[in-house]
Protein backbone atom coordinates (compact mmCIF):
# COMPACT_ATOMS: atom_id res chain seq x y z
CA UNK A 1 0.00 0.00 0.00
CA UNK A 2 0.80 3.37 -0.63
CA UNK A 3 1.48 5.95 2.26
CA UNK A 4 -1.73 7.84 1.81
CA UNK A 5 -3.69 4.26 2.16
CA UNK A 6 -1.23 3.54 5.40
CA UNK A 7 -2.35 6.88 6.76
CA UNK A 8 -6.05 6.10 6.05
CA UNK A 9 -5.95 2.20 7.71
CA UNK A 10 -3.60 3.49 10.30
CA UNK A 11 -5.21 6.43 11.26
CA UNK A 12 -2.32 8.43 11.19
CA UNK A 13 -1.05 11.84 9.35
CA UNK A 14 0.69 11.42 6.30
CA UNK A 15 3.62 13.81 7.83
CA UNK A 16 3.70 11.86 11.36
CA UNK A 17 4.42 8.47 9.12
CA UNK A 18 7.42 10.48 7.32
CA UNK A 19 8.25 11.74 10.92
CA UNK A 20 8.78 8.03 12.26
CA UNK A 21 10.26 6.87 9.57
CA UNK A 22 12.56 9.92 9.94
CA UNK A 23 13.34 9.17 13.37
CA UNK A 24 13.74 5.26 13.20
CA UNK A 25 10.32 4.43 14.95
CA UNK A 26 9.32 3.11 11.30
CA UNK A 27 11.91 1.03 8.94
CA UNK A 28 12.37 2.84 6.11
CA UNK A 29 9.94 1.64 3.21
CA UNK A 30 10.47 -0.13 -0.06
CA UNK A 31 10.23 2.10 -3.08
CA UNK A 32 7.82 1.01 -6.17
CA UNK A 33 9.43 1.72 -9.87
CA UNK A 34 7.73 4.97 -9.54
CA UNK A 35 9.87 6.05 -6.69
CA UNK A 36 6.79 5.70 -4.37
CA UNK A 37 6.81 4.28 -1.35
CA UNK A 38 5.02 0.82 -0.31
CA UNK A 39 4.12 -0.61 2.91
CA UNK A 40 3.64 -3.92 4.16
CA UNK A 41 0.76 -5.00 6.21
CA UNK A 42 3.16 -5.40 9.12
CA UNK A 43 4.59 -1.91 8.87
CA UNK A 44 0.99 -1.01 9.07
CA UNK A 45 1.02 -3.43 12.52
CA UNK A 46 3.79 -1.13 13.54
CA UNK A 47 2.18 2.03 12.97
CA UNK A 48 -0.91 0.91 14.85
CA UNK A 49 1.08 0.08 17.69
CA UNK A 50 2.89 3.27 17.60
CA UNK A 51 -0.25 5.05 17.60
CA UNK A 52 -1.71 3.56 20.22
CA UNK A 53 1.04 4.25 22.49
CA UNK A 54 0.91 7.71 21.41
CA UNK A 55 -2.77 7.09 22.54
CA UNK A 56 -1.39 6.81 26.10
CA UNK A 57 1.23 9.71 25.75
CA UNK A 58 3.91 7.40 25.95
CA UNK A 59 6.95 8.94 24.63
CA UNK A 60 8.99 8.09 21.69
CA UNK A 61 11.84 6.79 23.73
CA UNK A 62 9.47 4.57 25.42
CA UNK A 63 8.01 3.06 22.26
CA UNK A 64 10.73 2.19 20.54
CA UNK A 65 12.03 0.25 24.52
CA UNK A 66 8.70 -1.15 23.99
CA UNK A 67 9.12 -2.24 20.01
CA UNK A 68 12.13 -4.04 20.90
CA UNK A 69 10.51 -6.05 23.52
CA UNK A 70 7.97 -6.68 20.89
CA UNK A 71 10.56 -7.99 19.08
CA UNK A 72 12.15 -10.36 22.17
CA UNK A 73 8.82 -12.38 22.36
CA UNK A 74 10.32 -15.30 25.10
CA UNK A 75 11.98 -12.44 27.00
CA UNK A 76 10.46 -11.41 30.49
CA UNK A 77 7.86 -8.80 30.35
CA UNK A 78 9.11 -7.26 33.96
CA UNK A 79 10.73 -4.09 31.90
CA UNK A 80 7.23 -3.30 30.24
CA UNK A 81 5.49 -3.51 33.47
CA UNK A 82 7.89 -1.20 34.88
CA UNK A 83 7.62 1.09 31.80
CA UNK A 84 3.68 1.30 32.23
CA UNK A 85 4.33 2.19 35.79
CA UNK A 86 6.88 4.92 35.11
CA UNK A 87 4.36 6.22 32.56
CA UNK A 88 1.54 5.35 34.93
CA UNK A 89 3.43 7.70 37.38
CA UNK A 90 3.59 10.33 34.93
CA UNK A 91 0.28 10.54 34.38
CA UNK A 92 -0.53 11.02 38.12
CA UNK A 93 1.78 13.92 38.50
CA UNK A 94 0.01 15.17 35.62
CA UNK A 95 -3.36 14.90 37.26
CA UNK A 96 -2.27 16.07 40.13
CA UNK A 97 -1.04 19.72 38.44
CA UNK A 98 -4.18 19.64 35.81
CA UNK A 99 -6.29 19.94 38.80
CA UNK A 100 -4.31 22.52 40.71
CA UNK A 101 -4.97 24.65 37.31
CA UNK A 102 -8.64 23.74 37.78
CA UNK A 103 -8.92 25.26 40.96
CA UNK A 104 -6.89 28.34 40.26
CA UNK A 105 -9.59 28.61 37.12
CA UNK A 106 -12.52 27.88 39.25
CA UNK A 107 -10.93 30.91 41.81
CA UNK A 108 -10.23 33.09 38.99
CA UNK A 109 -13.86 32.41 37.48
CA UNK A 110 -15.40 33.52 40.70
CA UNK A 111 -14.01 37.23 40.51
CA UNK A 112 -16.47 37.51 37.93
CA UNK A 113 -19.97 36.37 38.54
CA UNK A 114 -22.04 39.70 36.69
CA UNK A 115 -22.38 40.53 32.89
CA UNK A 116 -20.95 44.50 33.24
CA UNK A 117 -18.68 46.24 31.46
CA UNK A 118 -14.85 44.89 30.92
CA UNK A 119 -13.66 48.19 33.44
CA UNK A 120 -15.06 46.41 36.46
CA UNK A 121 -14.43 42.72 35.38
CA UNK A 122 -12.89 41.08 38.66
CA UNK A 123 -10.79 38.24 35.74
CA UNK A 124 -9.55 41.25 33.98
CA UNK A 125 -8.52 42.30 37.18
CA UNK A 126 -6.80 39.86 38.64
CA UNK A 127 -4.95 38.77 35.48
CA UNK A 128 -3.78 42.36 35.51
CA UNK A 129 -2.90 42.58 39.01
CA UNK A 130 0.54 42.86 40.34
CA UNK A 131 0.11 40.17 42.82
CA UNK A 132 1.96 36.66 42.10
CA UNK A 133 0.19 34.14 43.94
Amino acid sequence: MRIGELSTAADVDVETIRYYEKVGLMPAPERGTNGYRRYSSKQLARLVFIRHCRALDIGLADIRRLLKFSNQPDASCGDINLLIDEQLERVRTRLKSLHALERQLQELRSCCTGNHPVQGCGIINELTSTRLD
